[in-house]
Order: structure tokens, then sequence, then C-alpha cells
């Protein structure tokens, strides 16, 4: 039964190093962004929510995931409603029990 997944496995190779790469490239451009936000002290709504929306679909990855929690901490003291928005959507996306 093993030998049956081995082939399966190398398939699914290549596919996981794309991710991996996708993750990176995605903490690589939103850092300076989060971080600008941040030091800046920038209180738009639509802008911190771009940042974010964006960030959430690479929150599979650990680094992004610290970058979207940082955001969410800062959003927090701006408009408490929609971080809870965030983090909720976020929970219901990536945090699985399983």
């Amino acid at each position: 039964m093993i030998d049956n997944i081995k082939p399966l496995i190398e398939q699914i190779k290549p596919l996981a190093v794309q991710i991996q790469a996708l993750n990176q490239q995605a903490y690589v451009s939103y850092m300076p962004e989060v971080e600008r936000l941040i030091t800046y002290r920038v209180r738009d709504d639509k802008t911190i929510q771009r940042v974010l929306d964006g960030l959430l679909d690479f929150c599979g990855d650990e680094k992004v995931l610290s970058l979207y929690k940082k955001l969410c901490r800062y959003y927090w003291d701006i408009n408490p409603e929609a971080t809870a928005d965030y983090i909720n959507i976020y929970r219901e996306m990536w945090d699985h029990e399983d």
C-alpha cells in the first residue's frame, strides 16, 4: 500500500514547493506594508482592511499569520468590531481543530 502512495507524493511535492514559495513571497511583500501602517500610525479603515484581506489568503503560513496577528492587534484600537470580524474570518478559514 505504501508503494502506491509514493507516486502520489512525488506528484504533490512540486505543488507543495510552489505553495511555500508563494507564502514566502507574500511575507516578503506584506511585511514592509504592515510595518509602514503601524510605524506611521495609519488609521484608514480601507487601507488596513485591504492589507488584512491580502494577508488572509496566506495565513496558513506561520510567518504570514504573525503579520496578520500583528496588524489585527494594531487595528483593534482603531476599529474593534472590524478587527473581531477579521479574527472570526481567520478562524473560519484556517483555525481547524484537526
